[in-house]
């Protein structure tokens, strides 16, 4: 599948956007049953693996995804961030992460349970 750069933590497909379901500040991510997280090492990236489809991830998005245990929280993982990146104001960071699952969440690479 070919894939473009972005600014985000994950670089978006080419063409059309999805559109993207809320993500509950209490939603619990986690990662889809059919994906796994891998380091490619000829990219030198972290990548979200699903049948026959890769999703290339930048390091800020590998963190956001290796904090998705479906035990956290979304709070608790946009807090978690928050200390490790301590430069970026709340309301930024809450709001990227939560666009960010949204829209792995339209991929169906992530799937939210109730908080």
């Amino acid at each position: 599948m070919p894939m473009s750069s972005s600014s985000g933590p994950v670089e978006e497909p080419s063409g059309g956007t999805a559109v993207s379901p809320p993500v509950p500040s209490s939603g619990r991510p986690r990662l889809a049953p059919h994906v796994r997280l891998s380091f490619d090492r000829a990219r030198e990236q972290h990548v979200l693996l699903r049948p026959e489809t890769i999703v290339v991830l930048n390091a800020t998005g590998a963190d956001i995804i290796g904090l998705c245990d479906g035990q956290r929280t979304v709070t608790e993982i946009v807090t978690e961030l928050r200390d490790r990146y301590n430069r970026v104001a709340d309301y930024v960071l809450d709001g990227e992460v939560r666009r960010f699952l949204a829209r792995l969440v339209a991929k169906r690479c992530v799937e939210i349970s109730d908080g």
